[in-house]
């Protein structure tokens, strides 16, 4: 027996915060997921597998990780970015209101 402590999964987005979150399609090997957000708003912390985003429109955003440590971006509509597996409190710290399509590899 391991007496490690063990993290706990990382909170699915979906379930944390259905107001940014839907499920678009899902199967085996992917699950799609449109993501919206008003200017100003943010999330619950939550976590993602292996993910390629890609924004439908500009954004500004700030990420809060697990830990307190910050990091701001920026995109323009059309980018695609991919991440690794990864928790993040994501905020819009825009003035308008953005959109991308996140598409989370399960394999």
């Amino acid at each position: 027996m391991s007496t490690q402590a063990t993290q706990p999964a990382p909170k699915d987005p979906v379930q944390v915060d259905p107001k940014h979150y839907t499920v678009e399609l899902e199967n085996d090997h992917i699950r799609v997921l449109r993501v919206k957000y008003g200017p100003g708003e943010k999330s619950a912390m939550h976590g993602h597998p292996r993910t390629v985003a890609v924004f439908l429109s500009q954004a500004n955003f700030r990420f809060t990780y697990p830990g307190g440590k910050t990091e701001d971006g920026s995109v323009k509509a059309g980018e695609v970015m991919y991440f690794d597996p990864f928790e993040h409190l994501p905020e819009n710290t825009g003035s308008q209101p953005f959109e991308l399509i996140a598409i989370e590899l399960k394999r």
